[in-house]
């Protein structure tokens, strides 16, 4: 029987970010035919030394020109936000909010977002707001 070097989720990745690196984990999968695993290289960190470990979160957004509607059928359009802070809301321990689906025209991710993935216990912050990030949350 091989090895076990950890014994929970968390010490896997921990080990996953200290030990290995962007290379080996895509020879890797490209030997096991997972051959569209990565994101696009415009996906960047906020700093040079920061890695994302993690079970991916995903989350399918959808553009939306009002901030609440009482009319139509669709009853998502009565919450302002839709189900946004729902799905931020259900974000656990060392998973990554990874989300798509929307036009570049506005932010999908921000300092309010920020705070409370931090206090849900997600490993990473994503933003458009960089230097504000920055200043309140990595110094």
């Amino acid at each position: 029987m091989a090895p076990q070097f950890w014994n929970a989720e968390e010490e896997l990745f921990k080990l996953v970010q200290e030990k290995l690196f962007t290379a080996v984990v895509g020879d890797v999968m490209d030997k096991m035919g997972l051959i569209h695993q990565f994101l696009p290289p415009q996906i960047q960190p906020l700093c040079d030394d920061m890695v994302v470990v993690g079970r991916a979160m995903t989350v399918l957004q959808a553009d939306v020109f009002v901030e609440k509607s009482d009319s139509g059928v669709n009853e998502l359009m009565k919450k302002p936000f839709g189900l946004l802070l729902e799905a931020l809301d259900d974000l656990k321990p060392n998973e990554v909010y990874v989300c798509t689906g929307t036009s570049p025209y506005y932010a999908l991710w921000g300092e309010l977002m920020s705070a409370r993935a931090m206090k849900l216990g997600a490993p990473a912050r994503f933003s458009t707001d960089i230097p504000e990030t920055r200043r309140r949350f990595l110094n």
